[in-house]
């Protein structure tokens, strides 16, 4: 699986809102969509790809835990979290490391300390032990 990354700020930009950064133009939005759409079309190609999603923004988001034995319920975004899990892709591919080298088509080369990470699904509880 491999995971992208973003922030709120990230989804706010990309909905052409300003923040820290200049919002997003529909062409730069339409370019990151294409060049999405490329990246998965060439595993549909290649045979590798086996599902891809884009999650929503970090304030449709609820955190769930249980504290003191009682439910409570968090609405996003969370201030103390400056990144969210944003979408994913599962390839299933030949080793880990044609899964890497795939991975490194969704980094953008012009986005410095930008990053996806990638990491084996496990068919089962005994994957747990290797």
């Amino acid at each position: 699986m491999i995971l992208l990354y973003g922030s709120q700020q990230d989804y706010d930009v990309l909905s052409g809102q300003p923040g820290d950064r200049p919002a997003m133009t529909p062409e730069q939005v339409a370019a990151m969509h294409a060049h999405m759409e490329k990246v998965h079309q060439a595993l549909v190609d290649s045979g590798e790809l086996v599902d891809a999603q884009g999650l929503s923004a970090p304030v449709h988001a609820r955190r769930v835990q249980v504290d003191g034995g009682l439910p409570v319920v968090t609405d996003g975004p969370y201030p103390e979290t400056q990144e969210v899990l944003a979408g994913y892709t599962i390839v299933e591919c030949a080793s880990f490391d044609r899964a890497t080298e795939i991975a490194f088509g969704f980094v953008n080369p012009d986005a410095p300390g930008e990053y996806v990470d990638v990491r084996p699904v496990l068919d089962g509880v005994e994957d747990l032990a290797g």
